[in-house]
């Protein structure tokens, strides 16, 4: 297949690009050349697309079988994408967010569950960051003449991780000691390795069918605790871990999923953070490698990146202030 990559070069979409490669198809990526390095066999065009001549020289005498839209996140430029796409390609697959789910994290969901409302032509300003993911879903399914494929991740880990949540894990618990560990040990999660979703993605895209996929992994194929301990194993640390009840942390402004990396507190706001089905995902062939693999792979990655160079883009608490809550604690 002839595939069209918005993005292409950064964590999900370089995952993706590296499996439309591996497959054989015929890649061109579009992104402005800012972020991440070109892949080797994909045509590279540079371009932004918040530019309209940008748009309009990536689809002159251009046509592909597929767009893969990794990096859309305002719906006013998601639409204008659609609408210079139309006639380009037959299938439009935008990679949205389970953050675009009106009930979560509070509630289990699954497809059916409610979206936040956002109209497809609504600018920055008009939303947060869920609110406006359901706002760009809402201008591929309305706007493309197409089949429209919008595929909805949970916590996506794995090599080339730039959001920094598993990274700085494995950063802190490799410099050992003791370590500052947030909750329950017991609390199960659920988590989707990048290259699992990038072939997942593919596979639906091949497949050319309109529809909607929540892709959040395996139900309960971790927990914190476990999660932890693999970091520690692959990093061969002596890292012990101490573990602080939720109600400590928030008593001493802890912020939830930032200072500690995908650590929730129990309690309503976010009662099914780690419940979203993935049951047609896995039905329409959706498979999952163990979180062990994920984080072995992610360290061996990150072994190579200098500790200078390592960006968490604000996760992850700072030295000081964990010792002084250990101490506390004590």
């Amino acid at each position: 297949m002839r595939i069209l990559i918005i993005g292409g070069s950064v964590f999900v979409g370089r995952a993706i690009t590296e499996e439309a490669l591996r497959r054989g198809h015929e890649v061109t990526t579009f992104n402005r050349g800012r972020s991440g390095v070109d892949l080797p066999g994909a045509e590279a065009i540079r371009g932004d697309r918040e530019v309209a001549e940008d748009l309009d020289r990536l689809v002159e005498g251009h046509t592909w079988d597929a767009v893969v839209d990794v990096i859309g996140r305002v719906p006013r430029l998601v639409d204008a994408s659609v609408r210079r796409l139309n006639g380009r390609a037959s299938t439009y697959t935008y990679i949205s967010s389970i953050s675009a789910i009106s009930d979560f994290p509070a509630q289990a969901c699954d497809e059916s569950s409610p979206r936040y409302e956002c109209a497809p032509d609504a600018g920055p300003e008009d939303g947060d960051y869920g609110t406006l993911k359901a706002g760009c879903e809402r201008a591929v399914e309305e706007g493309f003449e197409g089949d429209a494929l919008i595929i909805q991740p949970g916590l996506i880990l794995g090599p080339h991780e730039d959001v920094g949540r598993l990274p700085w894990w494995l950063d802190r618990i490799s410099r050992g000691g003791r370590v500052l560990a947030p909750g329950d040990p017991d609390r199960q999660m659920q988590v989707i390795d990048v290259r699992d979703l990038a072939a997942f993605t593919l596979d639906r895209t091949e497949a050319g069918a309109a529809d909607r996929f929540l892709a959040g992994g395996v139900p309960a194929n971790t927990t914190y605790g476990g999660l932890l301990a693999e970091c520690r194993a692959v990093t061969g640390s002596d890292a012990e871990f101490v573990w602080v009840d939720d109600r400590f942390l928030l008593d001493r402004e802890v912020a939830p999923w930032t200072e500690f990396p995908v650590w929730v507190p129990a309690g309503p706001d976010f009662a099914g953070v780690w419940l979203a089905s993935s049951a047609k995902a896995l039905a329409a062939g959706l498979t999952c490698r163990p979180v062990a693999e994920t984080v072995r792979d992610t360290w061996a990655w990150l072994r190579e990146v200098p500790p200078a160079e390592r960006s968490f883009r604000g996760h992850g608490m700072n030295p000081e202030k964990e010792a002084r809550i250990l101490a506390e604690w004590a």
